[in-house]
């Protein structure tokens, strides 16, 4: 059974950070791109990061563009989500996700419809 499971979320102040993790299990992505996504209470899932298979390539949402930073670990099937001056609006519930689809080694798609599999989410809060 394929898993994604993201850990890492919390209440945090404005301004400060948070690191998520994603954890695969059930099948190795080390030869997928990955991605996160965020979805705001009343709002669409938005698109927030995403990185090729071996992190030679990574692309990022204007709203989180030199705050965030996506990286992956091959060996642990894992992918994270560094997030630093968090702002209110950066609450959200936060997914991570693997695309099986094939359009280059470094294509990164920010639309959800190209990602398969999907974690269950986890949730950051962050205060004003």
């Amino acid at each position: 059974q394929v898993q994604l499971v993201e850990s890492g979320g919390g209440l945090v102040q404005a301004g400060g950070s948070l690191r998520l993790s994603c954890a695969a299990s059930g099948r190795t992505f080390a030869s997928h791109a990955m991605g996160w996504f965020r979805q705001a209470p009343g709002k669409e899932r938005e698109y927030v990061a995403a990185i090729s298979w071996n992190g030679g390539r990574t692309d990022y949402a204007d709203s989180v563009n030199g705050r965030f930073t996506i990286s992956r670990d091959n060996a642990k099937n894992s992918v994270y989500l560094q997030m630093n001056s968090l702002k209110p609006e950066d609450t959200a519930v936060y997914y991570c996700a693997a695309d099986l689809t094939y359009n280059g080694p470094y294509y990164l798609s920010s639309l959800s419809s190209s990602y398969t599999y999907w974690g269950q989410g986890t949730q950051v809060i962050v205060s004003s």
